[in-house]
């Protein structure tokens, strides 16, 4: 199996890339080492260290016409015992297989995604900022089968690979301004629980259109008036000891940071709930002294609402800036930093 001493020398000086990260947008610096493996009629390749570099895919790729990829993202954090750690990469992986079941393309065991996960880490680890930075990790999976006439077949082979990235913040460090979207679904039913680039782009007229009209930062896609998810987060209401949050279908993505903050939530003795969520409710909520609407992923981490666009009305919460979600992330920060001992179910 490879190790990271087989690793590809980095060209670049780590402290040049981590000072580029400190000022670049998120996700647009990248360390210099992926870890990769590939999948054909026999199996799966051992995983092995490459530098990061253009790749060739043929032009009748299967992915590149019919939409056969996913992806994850997670995070690795520097550790109070000077490790790195990966935040519950099983959960990454064992989420991916899902993705890839539904798209029928070949499914990664979830050691061999955790071990391109790990080596991407040991990598790339001279790039890992210290927190509150990070070093975010992008697991990416395509269909390589060469047809452009197998628009209703699957791909049988397919390339995985792990890309990294330091980063610091993903949104800015304010309150949010969200445009709530009543009619438009962010993504078909069925797909909801897939991490697939065509989820995103169903998304990014809507989105840009938020941004245009309202300088909003996100959209809250629900459709009849029930709450799903933003473009990119899970959405919780937090008033005190009470924490609401939609319950999970497979309308929108099942967040690995939502089901961390549930636990770490539980674990403080706060009152969890997880149903349906309306417009109207987060209308009402809005209204509440102290009540708290945010937005929770692995880039966003978990993020305050300051305004909500109804029908053009624009409403403002009065949260404290040290409110409940604010105790809710730095608890989640000291658990992946190893600060706050802490294991999840």
């Amino acid at each position: 199996m490879t190790s990271t001493a087989d690793a590809p020398a980095p060209a670049t000086d780590p402290s040049a890339v981590l000072a580029a990260a400190a000022t670049a947008p998120f996700g647009t610096v990248f360390g210099e080492v992926m870890s990769v493996a590939r999948a054909d009629a026999s199996g799966w390749s051992e995983p092995a260290l490459e530098p990061l570099t253009s790749f060739s895919l043929h032009p009748g790729t299967h992915a590149l016409h019919y939409g056969s990829s996913c992806f994850e993202g997670l995070k690795a954090h520097r550790t109070v015992d000077g490790g790195i750690r990966p935040f519950r990469a099983d959960k990454h992986a064992a989420r991916l297989q899902q993705s890839c079941d539904r798209l029928l393309l070949p499914v990664p065991p979830i050691e061999l995604t955790t071990r391109l996960i790990e080596m991407a880490v040991e990598a790339n680890a001279a790039v890992t900022p210290p927190a509150p930075g990070s070093l975010y990790l992008r697991p990416t999976m395509l269909g390589t089968d060469v047809t452009i006439g197998a628009a209703a077949h699957p791909s049988h082979t397919a390339i995985l690979y792990v890309l990294a990235c330091p980063v610091g913040h993903y949104l800015p460090p304010r309150p949010l301004t969200i445009v709530v979207e009543t009619e438009v679904p962010r993504t078909t039913p069925q797909f909801g629980v897939v991490k697939t680039g065509a989820n995103y782009a169903m998304a990014l007229g809507r989105i840009d259109r938020a941004r245009r009209e309202h300088e909003a930062d996100q959209v809250l896609f629900a459709p009849g008036g029930i709450v799903q998810e933003t473009g990119a987060a899970n959405v919780v209401l937090v008033d005190g000891d009470l924490l609401v949050t939609p319950e999970l279908t497979d309308s929108f993505l099942h967040g690995v940071t939502r089901d961390s903050l549930l636990q770490v939530a539980r674990s403080l003795g706060w009152t969890v709930e997880e149903r349906t969520v309306t417009v109207d409710e987060c209308i009402e909520w809005s209204a509440r002294p102290g009540a708290e609407i945010g937005l929770m992923g692995t880039a966003a981490v978990i993020a305050q609402v300051g305004t909500l666009v109804v029908d053009d009305r624009r409403l403002t919460l009065s949260a404290p800036d040290d409110g409940r979600l604010v105790e809710l992330r730095r608890t989640l920060g000291e658990i992946q930093t190893g600060a706050r001992p802490f294991t999840f179910a």
